[in-house]
């Protein structure tokens, strides 16, 4: 395993600015990817079904539709440098190949429109990494969720698409920790929930420096408190 990594630094305003796209910017990690990136200086466009579900909308162009809609996502990739996505289903615990569909919508729009790059919020699990009982318990409950995004995962490795994956532990809407931990093999030691603004941290971060993460599944997680 690749040493896990403490995240220290804040994001720097107008730092390696970017024209990013956000599916599912009105769920909880989406609305803090949309801070986030905001605060960062980054050119921020937010694809949403519902405007008024947003709450951060100075500085961000909202795009009103719907994932399921492949033209209209198309439409709203063009001329950006990258995808963020946050979708998740409607209904999580159950079967369900929502996540699938949609991001099946972004990736046939990503080629249309030459774009490569997509940071990607899936869930601990995916990979099959966690271990023991407990772990093994994790990925039976959330079977349903974990199939769904491990079918849009193979739809963008299949694109050849230039990924980044994050992989976190149980979420939480707790107060955001920078000092959260980076595995990129399997997940971190002694790993606890992370807060979802934090995932959001690590999204805008993985697309700030390509260098580290491209092409690379990161498991995250909060460490001893």
């Amino acid at each position: 395993m690749r040493a896990s990594a403490r995240v220290h630094a804040e994001l720097s305003e107008g730092g390696n600015c970017v024209n990013i796209v956000v599916f599912g910017a009105t769920g909880g990690v989406g609305q803090h990817v949309v801070r986030h990136a905001v605060a960062a200086g980054h050119t921020v466009t937010a694809f949403v079904r519902s405007p008024e579900k947003l709450e951060v909308a100075d500085g961000v162009t909202i795009v009103q539709g719907n994932a399921f809609d492949a033209e209209s996502v198309a439409r709203a990739i063009e001329e950006h440098d990258v995808v963020i996505s946050c979708l998740s289903s409607s209904a999580p615990m159950k079967p369900s190949t929502e996540v699938a569909q949609m991001t099946q919508n972004v990736v046939a729009g990503m080629q249309r429109a030459g774009v490569d790059r997509i940071a990607y919020c899936a869930s601990a699990g995916v990979d099959g990494e966690l271990t023991g009982a407990v772990g093994k318990s994790m990925m039976w409950l959330l079977r349903n969720p974990l199939a769904d995004h491990r079918a849009a995962l193979a739809q963008i490795a299949e694109a050849g698409l230039n990924y980044t994956i994050a992989q976190p532990t149980g979420l939480s809407n707790g107060e955001f920790d920078p000092n959260y931990l980076e595995a990129f093999t399997g997940m971190p030691p002694a790993m606890r929930s992370i807060p979802r603004a934090s995932v959001a941290h690590f999204l805008i971060r993985a697309i700030e420096q390509p260098e580290v993460y491209s092409r690379t599944s990161v498991g995250l997680a909060l460490g001893k408190g």
